[in-house]
C-alpha cells in the first residue's frame, strides 16, 4: 500500500511540475493570418481572337457550324424547320411523345436547333440537328445526347463505335432494316455527341444498308466544325 501511494503521488507531483514549466515559459507566437500582397499585373489583357474564344463562334449563326452538304446532293422531299432553323414546338414533334418532350426540352433550358437535311438519291436521306441549351443549372447538351445514345442502342441490330475526339460520342449502324407491309425495308445509321452547350443528332436512312465508314465521317466532320 506504501509503495502504491508512493507511485501515485509520484505520478501527481510530476504532472503539476510540467504544469508549472509550461506556465513559465513564453508563448510561442502564432503564424501570421495575413498573406503576402500579390501585385497586380499592369496593362490590359488582349480579348482571345474568334478563332480562340468558342463562344463568339456559338453564340454567332449557329446554322453556319452545320456541315455542308457533299456536291449533287438535292434538297430532301420534306425538308426540315423553318431557313434552317427548328423552334422548340417542332423540335418536340421528332420525339414518340412529343408532349413530354416539350415539358423535358423546356426543363432542359432548350435555346434553339439549327437542322439541316438532303438527298443523295430518291432513298438515300440525311438529316442532321445542332440543339442548344442555356446550360445555366445543368450539363443539358450532355444529357440529350445521351438520350439518344441510350435509344440507339437498343435498336435491334444495332452495332456502335466511340467518335474519335468526342469523348463519349457514339455512332451506329442499324444492320437490322425496320419493315412494314407494303414499303421496302428501311435501313438506319445515326450519331450522338455534344460539345460545349451544343448536342449533335445525325440520322441516316436508306433501302439499302448503310455503311460504318459513312456515319463515321459525317459525325467527325460536324464535330470538327463545333
Amino acid at each position: 500500500m506504501l509503495v502504491v501511494g508512493a507511485a501515485v503521488l509520484g505520478v501527481v507531483a510530476g504532472t503539476c511540475t510540467g504544469y508549472v514549466v509550461q506556465a513559465n515559459r513564453t508563448p510561442t507566437p502564432l503564424p501570421p493570418l495575413s498573406q503576402p500582397v500579390v501585385k497586380q499585373a499592369k496593362g490590359e489583357a488582349e480579348p482571345l481572337s474568334a478563332a480562340q474564344d468558342r463562344r463568339v463562334k456559338t453564340d454567332g449563326d449557329l446554322r453556319k457550324l452545320l456541315v455542308a452538304r457533299p456536291a449533287g446532293a438535292r434538297n430532301a422531299p420534306y425538308p426540315v424547320g423553318n431557313d434552317g432553323w427548328m423552334n422548340l414546338a417542332s423540335y418536340a414533334e421528332t420525339f414518340e411523345k412529343p408532349d413530354q418532350a416539350f415539358t423535358d426540352q423546356v426543363t432542359s433550358e432548350f435555346r434553339r436547333a439549327a437542322v439541316t437535311s438532303w438527298r443523295t438519291s430518291d432513298t438515300h436521306y440525311v438529316e442532321i440537328h445542332l440543339v442548344q441549351y442555356r446550360q445555366e443549372e445543368d450539363m443539358d447538351a450532355r444529357g440529350e445526347a445521351e438520350n439518344g445514345t441510350y435509344w440507339a442502342e437498343r435498336h435491334s441490330g444495332s452495332h456502335g463505335w466511340p467518335i474519335p475526339g468526342t469523348g463519349d460520342g457514339m455512332a451506329y449502324v442499324n444492320s437490322t432494316p425496320d419493315r412494314e407491309p407494303g414499303y421496302l425495308p428501311l435501313y438506319s445509321a445515326e450519331a450522338h455527341a455534344w460539345r460545349g452547350d451544343i448536342a449533335v443528332d445525325i440520322y441516316v436512312n436508306d433501302t439499302r444498308a448503310i455503311t460504318k465508314k459513312e456515319i463515321m465521317s459525317l459525325a467527325e466532320r460536324q464535330m470538327g466544325r463545333l
